[in-house]
């Protein structure tokens, strides 16, 4: 029987930096059909490794501030010395084709999110301690003592933002952290409503 089209769901994924959160979300995108990753713009530089496009769409400071006056964004925000932005029309197109979206923004972003689309599952990621998150950070070797010092300040106020969302999940052990996160959306594609319309020839016929 075939199964209706059914609009994605938006999810949040919110996390200080070096809690782990992009190495949770790739492996999640690796092993579950039907997610897909938003790719936002940025004014930082590539690190090393990164490509335009497949991480971010980076941009100069210029060209973002061009699409802000636009309306291109469905949320932007600045983090520490550089603009972040998501695009509103790719997000929705991917929604109404089926696929379930992520938007790996910050707790600034998710509330500018919240305000235009209400309807989304909100998850937090968080280290399983102060000491943890400093190792992850010095270990990147990617950063400078003085931007690992300002993201570790930051790291308790950005934590505090917990509450704000729906799911909180503690990435102590990898395995563990992702199997609880593809728990999340594997429920959330069960609930009553979603199923409802994703089979309604199903219960029709079960139903008549």
């Amino acid at each position: 029987m075939t199964e209706n089209t059914q609009k994605g769901t938006l999810y949040i994924i919110s996390a200080p930096s070096g809690a782990g959160k992009t190495s949770l979300v790739t492996a999640l995108v690796e092993s579950a059909p039907g997610i897909a990753v938003s790719v936002s713009h940025t004014t930082r530089a590539p690190r090393p490794g990164e490509q335009d496009g497949v991480q971010y769409h980076f941009v100069d400071t210029d060209t973002f501030q061009q699409r802000i006056k636009d309306g291109d964004f469905l949320e932007h925000a600045q983090v520490f010395d550089n603009f972040y932005g998501t695009s509103r029309q790719a997000v929705e197109q991917q929604l109404a084709q089926g696929m379930d979206v992520i938007l790996e923004i910050d707790w600034q972003g998710a509330r500018l999110v919240r305000e235009q689309m209400p309807d989304y599952v909100g998850i937090f990621i968080l280290p399983p301690s102060v000491a943890a998150l400093q190792e992850r950070l010095s270990g990147r070797g990617q950063d400078d003592d003085e931007v690992i010092a300002r993201r570790m300040r930051d790291a308790k106020s950005e934590a505090s933002h917990y509450d704000e969302y729906e799911y909180l999940i503690i990435n102590d052990d990898f395995d563990t952290a992702l199997v609880e996160l593809r728990a999340v959306f594997v429920a959330q594609r069960q609930l009553s409503g979603i199923q409802q319309k994703r089979h309604s020839a199903l219960l029709t016929d079960l139903l008549a």
